[in-house]
């Protein structure tokens, strides 16, 4: 799509706003010559044609753009209703003014502030003692400036607007501004300098009167308007459907936990998982993110959703907020930093950010100066330069940020020998919420409905598992629904495809699985000896369950060879 095309697009979008009337009058600004561009104290906005404005027009909406390297459009609509008698006044009074011979000093007390010291009749930029008007309103220049009004000339450029506005006639009054940023999909390596001009706009006019229109142009990843709704905004049943439609099954009130756990405080949303390793913690988190973004599938993209994989050599916060990279010469951006930044640029939209395996590393060490940020409201440091950087997501990187307060952050954690203890200064600014009742008759249940064609296998295999679980929990142990959804499609697979016995298939998985995490010391020989009652019929399991007892006479210990 060109951009003439975007163009076109763009009208018609307008064209519909609530606010139009049969009597509103539509001008482009979109041309190279008359765009938009930044000054100092203000901006201009366009340079249109007023001069054949009909007497019966009752407002006038103009269309602006203005460009963002590398490729980023922002579109921008002015709309003045109210203002409609002083814009008239203000149009004669120029008209007015140029009829006279041009001189050096008009009488009006608007002579030159801020205006650059070259003249053409081609591109009449005059100097101050030059100041004049023309007598007819064909290119009339509009200034937003930092009141929030716009300010008027038919001839000649403000480089700047002055410091008093007070020597510029007749401002008009704005009664919003509805704007489209292009590219219209959400990436760090854009839309962020336009977003912070939107910001720039509504500290001028007003956030309130400062409106986005999407689904102007079919991108593929364009933001729909289900992605900027908030979480809070949603009835808990909506969220849950979408969950079970996505092939979630949490039925032990985890989602809607998580759900509290993350909206119960306006600004600060951090929630910790805890529990077996797979109970489905981070497809809680990923699910519920796309549940509340509108999304009908697990692969669909979502740029508003980001898993951070935590490593175990993290022992700064580098690894979350980037570092400066002396040899590339710009600020490595990783995930979470880039959902930080996208966070900041669309600020109505909630941004889902997942440390998986949080506690692989010490989360004190690396994510001190995020829950610093999170808990005083200070900015997040990033580097000490004083100007920004490059990043390499082609983004600008402040000197800091601060945490948006569309920022969702979820973390997952597992009690195994592989991660560390999380200490009470994390715990206490999370809700917790641990993960470890496992249903696994609904669970199947639910499998056989999803998936009909592993019916035979859940079948065979249900009972087995629900008594295995069921000996393993006695003794604080067990297993997720991510190792039940594999037994039962390794079983699916090797009876229907490679012609094994049911029996044979469900052994080897009780050794493959199941008994391999296994180890202990004399306080679990009741757990061997009930295990080696339930797989009495399975002689691969029986023998590995008689070695482990053999290892515990022998050394007081046993652990399954890994």
């Amino acid at each position: 799509m060109n951009k003439s095309e975007r163009q076109v697009l763009y009208r018609k979008a307008l064209e519909t706003d609530p606010s139009a009337t049969p009597n509103t009058s539509f001008r482009d600004a979109f041309g190279v010559s008359n765009s938009a561009k930044i000054i100092p104290n203000g901006l201009f906005c366009f340079n249109v044609n007023l001069n054949s404005l009909s007497s019966e027009t009752d407002q006038i909406v103009v269309h602006c753009l203005l460009l963002f390297p590398p490729d980023d459009e922002i579109y921008f609509s002015i709309f003045i209703k109210n203002g409609m008698r002083e814009l008239r006044a203000r149009l004669d009074e120029m008209a007015s003014a140029g009829t006279s011979k041009p001189h050096k000093k008009s009488g009006l007390n608007f002579e030159g502030a801020g205006v650059s010291n070259t003249s053409s009749e081609d591109n009449p930029r005059l100097s101050p003692d030059d100041l004049n008007y023309t007598d007819n309103n064909k290119n009339v220049k509009g200034y937003l400036a930092r009141d929030g009004r716009l300010y008027f000339r038919n001839k000649g450029f403000f480089d700047e607007m002055p410091e008093d506005l007070h020597s510029i006639s007749r401002p008009v009054d704005i009664e919003k501004i509805v704007f489209a940023v292009y590219p219209p999909e959400a990436a760090a390596r854009r839309s962020l300098l336009a977003r912070e001009f939107v910001g720039y706009l509504g500290n001028l006019i007003g956030r309130d009167r400062i409106h986005e229109v999407r689904n102007i142009w079919p991108e593929a990843n364009a933001v729909s308007p289900e992605m900027a709704r908030m979480p809070n905004t949603l009835e808990l049943t909506e969220i849950k459907a979408a969950v079970s439609d996505l092939g979630g099954y949490y039925p032990n009130g985890e989602l809607t936990r998580y759900h509290a756990g993350l909206n119960f405080l306006p600004t600060k949303h951090f929630v910790i998982l805890s529990g077996l390793s797979g109970t489905g913690k981070t497809q809680l988190a990923t699910l519920y993110a796309r549940a509340i973004h509108g999304k009908n599938t697990r692969d669909a993209v979502d740029p508003f959703l980001f898993v951070c994989p935590v490593r175990p050599e993290w022992t700064d916060p580098s690894g979350l907020t980037g570092y400066y990279d002396v040899i590339s010469d710009r600020y490595v951006v990783p995930p979470f930093l880039e959902a930080v930044l996208i966070a900041t640029a669309f600020r109505d939209s909630p941004v889902f950010v997942i440390l998986d395996e949080m506690n692989l590393a010490r989360v004190e060490y690396y994510f001190s100066d995020v829950l610093s940020a999170m808990e005083t409201g200070e900015a997040l440091p990033l580097h000490s330069n004083g100007v920004p950087l490059e990043g390499t997501t082609g983004s600008s990187i402040p000197a800091s940020i601060p945490l948006p307060s569309n920022l969702f952050i979820s973390g997952t954690i597992n009690i195994d020998e592989t991660t560390n203890p999380v200490s009470d200064k994390v715990l206490d600014r999370a809700i917790l919420i641990e993960m470890n009742d496992i249903d696994v008759s609904g669970y199947l249940k639910e499998l056989e409905i999803q998936e009909p064609s592993l019916s035979d296998a859940c079948k065979h295999c249900g009972q087995y598992l629900i008594e295995m679980q069921s000996i393993m929990a006695r003794h604080r142990l067990g297993f997720g629904y991510r190792l039940i959804r594999e037994v039962v499609l390794y079983h699916s697979f090797s009876v229907g495809k490679l012609g094994q016995d049911r029996n044979d298939v469900l052994d080897e998985m009780t050794v493959q699985k199941i008994l391999v995490k296994l180890k202990g010391s004399e306080a679990q020989r009741a757990l061997l000896k009930d295990l080696s009652k339930l797989t009495v019929n399975l002689p691969q399991a029986t023998s590995l369950l008689e070695q482990l007892i053999a290892d515990l006479d022998e050394y007081g210990s046993f652990q399954t060879s890994r």
